[in-house]
């Protein structure tokens, strides 16, 4: 069956949730990043700038749930869905402890050439009605069909002109990723998906076995960008987006590629791309935005 273009503009109800320091911290022991910034309670922490992905993710499945009783997708369909894009705009660092309210709306469904598009929109606030962060989540269904005329979503953040330096990348480096990096991920970020964690499910789903989630590929980027560009400094970070392609498999390692940087606007670009162990892209079109060092938000 079809995913039906109507949907666009459907908003899901608002879910609370408590961030404390206990969530934040395992969230960066899980990518190996051990800055004092994430972990001394002494100083005051601030959560890794991938870490809303951690409070939207049963906000999606929330929305996938009230759309598997309206949809008429089959289930078998709705199962098919990958995460394809991702882009995560964040207004000010979170500071556990607080308490955030998410909702979602769905802002856009597309048809593309190995099936059915979807982009939802993930809009955060604090206690006190302030804008946190806003997240695009582009879900591939594939092998669906859409009915409907395609709608693009309504308001995606400006598109940056990639810009990648001549010749050799500005810098390269690997990352290890351990057999149980799935399992751990899973637990700290309170992310379940059975593809990354049950090799029967994943074989069910026609994957040759589990594989790591493409959020957890992101933010290990994003974690050597922080320290390689940012000065260590994740406060700087202001805009995370990427597309995801080739499966990473465990164990394995990674290869992250800064491909350019711009400092010509009042923040800096910084394009990126990530290798699977097998050489292929499993991250491209990356970018890490940040605020010139003098603006960041304390």
């Amino acid at each position: 069956m079809p995913l039906e273009s109507s949907i666009v503009g459907i908003a899901g109800a608002p879910m609370v949730s408590e961030i404390d320091s206990r969530w934040t911290m395992a969230y960066a022991a899980a990518l190996g990043d051990a800055m004092p910034c994430y972990m001394d309670t002494n100083r005051g922490l601030i959560a890794h700038p991938m870490f809303p992905v951690c409070f939207e993710w049963p906000v999606q499945v929330a929305m996938r749930a009230q759309f598997e009783k309206s949809s008429t997708l089959t289930r078998d369909e709705a199962m098919r869905a990958v995460h394809a894009t991702h882009d995560t705009v964040l207004y000010r660092p979170i500071r556990p402890p607080e308490r955030l309210t998410t909702q979602l709306t769905v802002a856009g469904v597309q048809r593309l050439k190995p099936g059915a598009y979807m982009v939802t929109r993930l809009d955060t606030v604090d206690g006190a009605g302030k804008p946190v962060c806003t997240s695009w989540y582009g879900a591939l269904y594939r092998g669906v069909e859409v009915k409907g005329p395609d709608i693009a979503p309504t308001h995606p953040p400006a598109p940056m002109q990639q810009i990648v330096a001549e010749g050799e990348p500005r810098s390269e480096c690997q990352i290890d990723v351990p057999a149980g990096m799935a399992h751990i991920y899973t637990e700290c970020a309170r992310i379940f998906n059975p593809i990354h964690t049950d090799a029967s499910v994943a074989r069910a789903a026609g994957l040759p076995s589990i594989i790591l989630h493409g959020t957890a590929t992101l933010a290990m980027a994003v974690s050597r960008i922080i320290e390689s560009e940012a000065g260590n400094d994740p406060a700087r970070v202001e805009r995370v987006a990427g597309r995801f392609g080739a499966m990473v498999t465990m164990p394995s390692t990674l290869t992250v590629r800064v491909l350019g940087r711009d400092d010509s606007a009042d923040r800096v670009a910084v394009f990126f791309e990530t290798l699977s162990g097998e050489g292929r892209l499993a991250i491209r079109e990356g970018l890490v935005l940040l605020r010139a060092e003098r603006d960041r938000k304390k």
